[in-house]
């Protein structure tokens, strides 16, 4: 039995006040970046398609960057916060690893034929642990790549190991896909499963 089985037979509690404090944060600056990025991505579009107006926040190109801007640093410096917690209290080593490949094909077998139990959800499937990883590092792709794009001639170091300002509004692109795809799936889930969205706010 683990120091967090113990913990959580005496008090039931799924994610301590830090998770969610830093989860609703993390939720509020990721929409208002998402939305304005897409307004700034149409001042300037990679590809043959542009974001309907309807989507997008910031009204114009300045108007976005504001907002970007201001969501940025409370992504960042929210993102950090998680990641030093996660790491000195050591919850992403009890929640995220191990993951063994044939765990992951597994479990998602079973989310896709509606096997897969949520029973407990103290205790992350493989499929939660490499979506999870898997966010937390398109995140911090996605906040060097800004700050590449930012700040191109500042930070040419950064934007180098990028490919070039070019290349980094790609990688910036892309790591944006990655997490709304992420979060489509998040939130489907917390539909199917009404109990996980209740333990992001109560933390029970």
């Amino acid at each position: 039995m683990t120091a967090e089985t113990i913990t959580l037979s005496a008090d039931a509690t799924i994610h301590p006040r830090w998770v969610r404090v830093c989860h609703w944060i993390n939720a509020l600056a990721i929409l208002v970046m998402i939305g304005s990025g897409w307004q700034i991505y149409n001042a300037s579009p990679l590809f043959g398609f542009t974001f309907p107006g309807s989507v997008t926040l910031g009204g114009w190109l300045a108007g976005a960057l504001l907002w970007h801007f201001a969501a940025m640093w409370l992504l960042a410096v929210n993102g950090l916060v998680y990641l030093v917690l996660g790491m000195l209290t050591g919850r992403f080593q009890r929640k995220l690893v191990p993951i063994h490949p044939g765990d992951v094909l597994s479990d998602a077998r079973a989310a896709l034929t509606g096997r897969l139990n949520h029973d407990d959800l103290s205790v992350y499937n493989a499929v939660q642990k490499l979506l999870y990883l898997g966010v937390i590092l398109a995140g911090i792709v996605i906040v060097l790549s800004g700050l590449a794009i930012w700040k191109p001639v500042q930070l040419q170091e950064l934007t180098a190991v990028f490919g070039g300002y070019d290349a980094a509004r790609y990688v910036h692109f892309f790591a944006m896909a990655t997490i709304v795809g992420f979060l489509v799936v998040h939130v489907v889930m917390a539909l199917l499963v009404p109990k996980s969205l209740r333990a992001m706010i109560t933390g029970r």
